[in-house]
């Protein structure tokens, strides 16, 4: 890496990048996961890119965002480690690179760096404010939205439900990590960020593809360990699992969303 850090912002030596568990489908993401660009105005906002700075999105997924923040005017940079996002990203001619969120090498380069429905997939945090810390400028901003504590609560129960009954590798029932405020409140602050903003709110999202679109896209790091019939046959046992807390009577499906939203400042 070009530049050093403060000790503060360097990753620790024990801690390594955990192995990737989820694999993207463009399409199944385009389809099942569009509420995740949909309901990212608070983050936007929060954000507030403006003309001439550079930012970079973290976990960028199909560029839909990135494209929003490049509409602003921003000179931005996506990093993703799905080709197939990636691909779809580049088509809509946005800079995109393919980068593990856990190594980010770049140097006191960006104004901001944003991410939105990603940070929960990296999950050694540590690492990844290490390279967010790094990556910005002195007094640079760090604007993200994740899961946070309880989100998806009864969902990952089912889950793990369906899990023990099939013998189910635990390592891939619920591959997430949903922080307290106060946790990753810490963790910012030991990264060498002060902590601007920091709320913990409750968004029950509407599934209009139903439950069984979003337990076969954001689910799949758990169900393709199962062949076909078994893997269709454990996505039902979790709907039974679920209806009767997550569907009404009219058949409509609401995922039991929490979002952990903040800004925080790198040091000088």
């Amino acid at each position: 890496m070009a530049a050093a850090v403060t000790n503060a912002a360097k990753a620790p030596e024990s801690e390594t990048p955990p192995k990737p568990v989820q694999r993207w489908s463009a399409s199944d993401y385009a389809r099942n996961g569009r509420f995740v660009h949909e309901l990212a105005g608070p983050i936007f906002a929060m954000l507030g890119p403006r003309p001439g700075e550079r930012i970079l999105d973290l976990g960028c997924g199909d560029g839909t965002l990135t494209a929003e923040i490049k509409a602003a005017g921003a000179s931005v940079l996506g990093v993703d480690l799905s080709d197939e996002l990636l691909a779809v990203a580049r088509m809509k001619g946005l800079a995109v690179r393919k980068l593990d969120g856990h190594a980010l090498d770049f140097a006191s380069e960006f104004d901001a760096v944003f991410s939105n429905a990603a940070l929960h997939w990296m999950r050694a945090p540590q690492l990844v404010i290490a390279g967010v810390a790094q990556a910005l400028k002195p007094g640079g901003r760090f604007v993200g939205e994740l899961g946070g504590h309880g989100n998806v609560a009864a969902i990952a129960t089912a889950i793990r439900a369906v899990g023990d009954r099939r013998g189910g590798d635990p390592a891939l029932v619920a591959p997430w990590f949903f922080p307290t405020p106060e946790e990753y409140a810490q963790l910012l602050s030991a990264g060498g960020f002060t902590v601007k903003e920091m709320a913990l709110v409750p968004r029950p999202t509407p599934l209009r593809t139903g439950m069984e679109g979003w337990l076969r896209t954001f689910g799949r790091s758990f169900f393709d360990q199962f062949p076909e019939p078994e893997r269709s046959e454990a996505v039902q046992e979790a709907l039974a699992l679920l209806h009767p807390s997550l569907c009404d009577k009219r058949g409509a499906w609401t995922a039991d969303h929490v979002r952990l939203r903040f800004i925080a400042l790198r040091n000088a």
